[in-house]
């Protein structure tokens, strides 16, 4: 068990603070280094029809050049180890003198951060039961995949087409897993360690710090305006799949907040993302335009899915004791 507080020892103002400080580091970091900056043209040629991603000039860096792609991962690691040097530094500010010792503010510091093996009955199996919860809700587009044969191990898989791409090229790392591990780093385990620092209650650490991560990820709009011809209707689809992001990123943010904070681990959560990015959101009606006939059975897996999410949800991700989440009957603690 961590070093705790019987009274917050932080104020809201400074853990505000800190979340704006962590957040305009992550985001800024992929601006900061002109090797991580993207470079549009003004003026290029555009004969794409509306809606259709523009050819790209030679002269441009687009988000997934490699060059680009390797610079924002660094940026982003960079980001995300001074985060959690402040993080330590403010664990350290915060110890009494009688305790300070760096064992102390190390392992205070992890347990902040959901770095813990421990979770129920002091085993880490226990662990496996809220990773997934995601796959829970994904029922009906795994039945889909299924019906596809696109599973792993099935027909239409293998690991050299669909396995290895995900962790072997540098969109496949930048997306599943620098990408999801950093991210879950900063916008969970941070600003949620020191919200709870500072005495915020579950319910706006579970709704409000989410809306942070969701804008932070509202640069993408200008990335999508310049890919698709930096027209009305270029600033239409910005429009549109930011505001889509902006709401999707919001909710599972919403999630992978409450199993930070029930289970007190990052593991649960980082897992959660890397399961949907792989997955990308739910295609029910191109899952039924593919199989018609199975019509009735992907709608069933669907509600399923839904159903098996807030049972799961409850269910699977009760810890004996979490630093975020006392059990029943036991005195919040700091």
């Amino acid at each position: 068990m961590p070093l705790v507080f019987a009274e917050p020892p932080i104020s809201l103002y400074t853990a505000h603070a800190l979340a704006a400080f962590f957040t305009a580091s992550y985001v800024g970091s992929l601006y900061l280094s002109k090797s991580a900056r993207t470079i549009y043209k003004t003026e290029v040629p555009n004969n794409t029809k509306p809606g259709e991603e523009r050819a790209k000039d030679s002269e441009e860096r687009w988000r997934d050049d490699p060059a680009v792609i390797r610079a924002r991962m660094i940026a982003a690691s960079i980001s995300t180890a001074l985060s959690v040097g402040v993080v330590y530094w403010l664990v350290r500010s915060v110890t009494p003198e009688t305790e300070v010792n760096p064992s102390t503010v190390f392992r205070s510091t992890l347990a902040r951060l959901g770095v813990t093996a421990d979770f129920a009955n002091e085993s880490p199996v226990y662990i496996i039961f809220p990773c997934l919860v995601i796959p829970v809700l994904y029922l009906g587009p795994l039945f889909a995949d299924w019906l596809a044969e696109t599973l792993p191990f099935q027909q239409r898989w293998s690991v050299k087409g669909n396995l290895l791409p995900l962790f072997t090229t540098l969109i496949g790392l930048r997306n599943y897993v620098v990408g999801p591990i950093t991210e879950e780093i900063v916008f969970r385990a941070c600003m949620l360690a020191v919200y709870h620092m500072a005495g915020a209650s579950r319910t706006k650490m579970i709704f409000l710090t989410p809306l942070v991560f969701g804008f932070a990820h509202l640069h993408h709009a200008w990335d999508t305006y310049n890919r698709y011809g930096r027209t009305a209707s270029a600033a239409r689809i910005a429009i549109l799949s930011t505001l889509f992001q902006l709401t999707y990123t919001s909710l599972f943010g919403f999630h992978c907040a409450y199993l930070f904070l029930r289970t007190g681990s990052l593991l649960p959560p980082t897992v959660s993302h890397v399961f949907c990015n792989i997955m990308g959101f739910p295609q029910y009606s191109h899952h039924v335009w593919m199989f018609p006939k199975r019509r009735r059975l992907i709608q069933l897996a669907y509600l399923l899915g839904i159903a098996g999410y807030i049972y799961t949800m409850r269910w699977w991700t009760q810890a004996d004791d979490s630093l975020f989440w006392p059990a029943p009957g036991r005195v919040a603690r700091y």
